[in-house]
């Protein structure tokens, strides 16, 4: 599991520089030390300190459980340098503008919705070859998923399924689940969430 961050030649390496200010930031504006939020969010005080010194990249399910712990959903912790047009604003989400989060092991989540969000968001999922959504998490809501490229496991509560390009997917975000690729190429998945809780 490689979780240092990318160099800082690569633009992919704004994701945890943004991620780990963002993340410091909110937990004192909260009035919480690394202790408290460590223990609400089930992990430990040095992984968190790691994440926001940007030394790390946080899992998926542990991403979640510090925005939950914050009062956040992940979507307030994607970030991007490019700015939206006034006249897109609220509307249109261009391909150089999205905002993204990194996660550890390459994995790569870009909002396709515009920010602020309605009833829905929309996701572009990159999951190189085999990384996977370790531990499993649920939330408020429902999600549907289209692969786009690759292959792709998905665990919803008991149920396992195998995933081919092209093959689509939906279940309620309550029931616990977790995913990966399998393949030996990226696997590319387009997710749709509402509310948008994640």
């Amino acid at each position: 599991m490689s979780n240092a961050p990318t160099p800082a030649g690569d633009s992919a390496a704004t994701g945890p520089q943004f991620l780990g200010t963002r993340i410091r930031g909110l937990r004192k504006r909260r009035g919480m030390t690394l202790s408290e939020l460590a223990t609400q969010a089930e992990l430990t005080a040095g992984y968190i300190s790691q994440l926001e010194r940007n030394l790390a990249y946080p899992s998926i399910p542990a991403l979640f459980n510090i925005a939950r712990s914050l009062g956040v959903t992940i979507q307030w912790f994607f970030a991007s340098e490019a700015t939206t047009a006034p006249e897109d604003n609220g509307y249109v989400v261009r391909k150089n503008s999205r905002l993204s989060v990194h996660y550890e092991d390459g994995i790569v989540d870009q909002l396709l919705t515009p920010q602020p969000n309605r009833q829905l968001e929309i996701l572009h999922s990159r999951f190189p070859p085999g990384t996977y959504s370790q531990q499993s998490y649920s939330h408020e809501g429902e999600e549907a998923g289209y692969l786009l490229s690759g292959s792709f496991e998905l665990w919803v509560g008991d149920r396992h399924f195998q995933l081919a390009e092209g093959d689509s997917f939906s279940f309620s975000s309550q029931e616990p689940h977790r995913y990966g690729n399998p393949g030996e190429v990226d696997a590319v998945v387009i997710w749709v969430i509402t509310p948008p809780t994640f």
